[in-house]
């Protein structure tokens, strides 16, 4: 007996390595259908000092103020040339996460689109945020947050990190979802793997064949396993939170070899053999 424990202690050391290996499924794949959706708009920034487009060479900030004044009963004269120093003109964009809902709230990204030197201090005024289908699905508002900074005395400036562009934390607010078939379709749930293989997605389908039992997924590609789902939203929900947490051992990547001849480095992967040369 005591010539085997040295070998039983081996191989519970060796199953113990290989389920530390495992992965879940949540981290190899995602559901098909569950992505974020990207929005733009367009909008000016106002309250800065002093830093904002030269209207000379960015007349579409002017426009776009008149237009901004003509929509709230302020008209200016056309012949009236206004020369702000205050305005920004600016793209702002966000990523619409899946399942959000309408009154729920977003980071945007603002970006100056003219020349303004600096969005410090400015705040954005209400610009709806749309899709690509044009529909506009938030309303951004808020003042910035901008990290970088310039400053400029006695003939020489100084610029840290980028001061045109800024973010406003929760600075959107939803007005409409976007529309899709998660709960009301009796569609298979499908899992696309981060990264193709052939032997991790029949592996995925093992585990889940072995957990749920029977034949309920099947490898389509070597980027995707279908897996047979309810018509209930419910008990889709509870279905997916059971496949996400099934743990499988991805299958080992490609013997790789990457040299660097900038800096003479050489990374060898887990799989290439080394012999005499």
């Amino acid at each position: 007996l005591p010539m085997f424990r040295p070998l039983s202690l081996l191989l519970l050391l060796m199953l113990a390595t290989s389920s530390a290996l495992a992965d879940r499924i949540k981290d190899l794949a995602v559901i098909s259908g569950v992505r974020s959706n990207q929005l733009i708009g367009y909008g000016l920034v106002v309250g800065l000092n002093g830093t904002g487009d030269q209207t000379t060479q960015t007349p579409f900030t002017v426009k776009s103020l008149k237009s901004m004044l003509s929509n709230m009963g302020v008209t200016i004269p056309p012949n009236v040339n206004l020369q702000l120093k205050n305005v920004a003109a600016v793209s702002v964009h966000a990523d619409l996460p899946p399942f959000i809902k309408p009154g729920q709230t977003i980071d945007v990204t603002v970006s100056s689109i003219g020349n303004a030197k600096s969005l410090r201090g400015g705040s954005l005024l209400l610009t709806p945020l749309k899709g690509a289908d044009g529909a506009t699905y938030a309303m951004a508002q808020g003042s910035l947050t901008v990290g970088g900074i310039s400053a400029s005395a006695a003939g020489s400036s100084v610029t840290v990190g980028v001061p045109s562009a800024g973010r406003i934390p929760n600075g959107a607010t939803v007005e409409r979802p976007v529309p899709g078939k998660f709960g009301g379709s009796d569609e298979a749930i499908v899992l696309n793997l981060r990264q193709a293989d052939f032997t991790t997605a029949e592996r995925i389908v093992e585990a889940i064949n072995k957990a749920l039992g029977g034949s309920v997924a099947q490898a389509m590609d070597a980027a995707s396993v279908q897996v047979r789902g309810p018509a209930d939203p419910h008990q889709r929900v509870s279905l997916i939170a059971v496949l996400e947490n099934i743990e499988v051992v991805p299958a080992q990547g490609a013997a790789k070899i990457i040299v660097n001849s900038r800096t003479g480095t050489v990374v060898i992967g887990q799989n290439v053999q080394v012999g005499p040369a």
